[in-house]
């Protein structure tokens, strides 16, 4: 029978965590090598591969370093091959690669997981999805977290500059809810076959709920998503980039009037905009390069100006349960790259 764990050991070890600047404010596990070595021997890659690069602070992530913040953020080990899957994705985003993780908008990864892994390992794909409760969801989003916190050094007030930041940015893992989605699983849209595992990522300023469940047209829904999608708050550049996660109901409302994935996105890139009289009103009707600003000309007041150029501007999930038609918008930070990563299992 194993001996009980020491409580005043275990307080010692999370603080000296905590004094050594590695936690993101909440307690860390302790990573033991031998526990760090049953998450390297989950995936098949080297532990000194470099799996991704911040150019402007001169900094690398490896396997390693990956597995460490993994272990440390409470993850099991068998989560580690969907951790690394996740971070490629995100290192697809140019954002990512770029300055985003040091914007001062503070945006939050929005990760995606396809495929048997999400019931293999536990995955929550239905009600509160965005929310905790989930131990794989809440702890593959915090590992990403610690390792730009701590391999890249991308530390609050330091090289991470947000005004005031997204709550939960470390927090969104959800898994998409297949088996009540009337369309193909996100993954199939970003080139992996439907039926296998895989993860999909971008970064997000923010979420924003769309709660319609007083019509049963499914065109009045989709005016409802337009109008929150076209506010001007969130219009900084020419265009904009959006992810839309339908709960159930509403995705299963538009498939029975006939709307594929492609026909949402094709409305929605058709109708999401504003004049540019709204514009002009919220000092957003000139450009400077791609940037809005003030501009006192009235000629195009009546003209009305699309935001999403195309549908990789716009992906579309199905998640969350079908017990309300509550769905959520995501303000996407740049463009999604539109590839997914296959999970990679030893």
């Amino acid at each position: 029978m194993a001996e009980p764990a020491d409580p005043d050991l275990a307080q010692a070890a999370i603080e000296y965590c905590y004094e050594r600047g590695w936690s993101d404010g909440l307690p860390l596990v302790p990573a033991s090598q031998p526990l760090v070595d049953k998450f390297l021997a989950t995936t098949k890659r080297a532990p000194d591969e470099v799996i991704g690069s911040l150019e402007q602070v001169g900094r690398d992530c490896t396997v390693y370093l990956a597995a460490i913040n993994a272990a440390m953020a409470g993850c099991l080990p068998e989560y580690f091959p969907v951790v690394l899957a996740a971070f490629e994705a995100l290192m697809r985003e140019r954002a990512a690669r770029g300055g985003g993780w040091q914007s001062t908008s503070g945006p939050a990864p929005l990760i995606v997981v396809n495929g048997p892994i999400r019931h293999e390992l536990g995955f929550n794909a239905t009600g509160g999805v965005f929310g905790p409760g989930f131990r794989p969801n809440a702890t593959v989003a915090r590992a990403i977290g610690l390792i730009v916190r701590n391999a890249f050094g991308v530390v609050p007030q330091v090289l991470e500059q947000a005004t005031q930041g997204v709550p939960g940015r470390w927090s969104i893992c959800l898994a998409e809810n297949e088996e009540e989605s009337p369309w193909p699983p996100l993954s199939a849209d970003a080139g992996v076959p439907a039926g296998t595992s895989a993860v999909s990522a971008t970064l997000t300023r923010t979420c924003e709920f769309v709660d319609n469940r007083h019509t049963p047209h499914a065109e009045q829904v989709l005016w409802d998503f337009a109008d929150t999608i076209s506010r001007t708050g969130s219009l900084i550049f020419r265009d904009t980039s959006v992810g839309v996660v339908f709960c159930p109901e509403h995705a299963q409302m538009l498939a029975a009037a006939g709307y594929s994935r492609a026909d949402v996105q094709a409305w929605l890139i058709e109708h999401c905009g504003r004049t540019g009289a709204d514009l002009r009103r919220a000092g957003k009707n000139g450009l400077r390069g791609m940037a809005r600003f003030a501009d006192d000309d009235t000629s195009a007041d009546e003209e009305f100006s699309r935001i999403l150029p195309s549908p990789r501007h716009v992906p579309i999930v199905v998640a969350g349960a079908r017990n309300a038609a509550i769905s959520m918008v995501a303000r996407i930070f740049g463009e999604w790259s539109g590839i997914a990563t296959v999970v990679e299992q030893a």
